[in-house]
C-alpha cells in the first residue's frame, strides 16, 4: 500500500460471510494489526492495543493507520472481480472477457492477474488507484 510518498506492505485475511466482512490487517513483523469488521451499515475495528471502536471512531483509526479512507463497502467486491452493484462503473474486459479494469466511485481497479479455483477464474492480483494512493493486493489462495 502506499499513500502519497508512504508505503508498507501486510499481511490480509478476509472472510466473508453473506454481508459480513471481517479482515485481518497485521503489518509487518508484528508491529500491530487491526481486525475490521462490517456489514455495510456497521463498522468496528479491534486494534492490538486492545482497543474496541465503533462507526466514525472506527473509520478515522483505519484513515490514520492506512493514511487513506479505504473503499471497504466496494473493496468486497472488487476483490472477486466484479463491480460494486451500489453504484455505475466503467469496465474493461480481457480476451477472456473476465474484467481487466473498472472505474468506480473515483477508483481505478486493475486485475493484471487471475487463478482458478475448481474451476471458477478468480483475481490473483488487484491494483486499487485514487489521488495519490495505491493498494495492490496480491492473493495467496481462496477458500470456499
Amino acid at each position: 500500500m502506499a499513500a502519497g510518498s508512504e508505503g508498507f506492505n501486510a499481511r490480509l485475511l478476509w472472510r466473508q460471510t453473506g454481508s459480513r466482512s471481517i479482515v485481518a490487517l497485521d503489518s509487518p513483523l508484528g508491529a500491530g494489526g487491526v481486525q475490521i469488521t462490517s456489514d455495510g451499515s456497521s463498522l468496528t475495528v479491534d486494534t492490538s492495543r486492545g482497543e474496541h471502536l465503533d462507526s466514525e471512531a472506527a473509520r478515522s483509526e483505519l484513515t490514520s493507520r492506512l493514511g487513506f479512507d479505504p473503499p471497504l463497502r466496494s473493496l468486497r467486491y472488487w476483490v472477486l472481480g466484479v463491480p460494486d452493484p451500489a453504484s455505475p462503473a466503467k469496465e474493461t474486459l480481457d480476451d477472456q472477457q473476465r474484467l481487466s479494469g473498472l472505474q468506480q466511485d473515483g477508483w481505478q481497479v486493475d486485475y493484471p492477474g487471475y487463478t482458478s479455483n475448481g474451476g471458477e477464474w478468480l483475481p490473483s492480483r488487484v491494483t486499487l488507484q485514487r489521488q495519490g494512493v495505491r493498494v495492490r493486493l496480491i492473493v495467496d489462495g481462496w477458500n470456499s
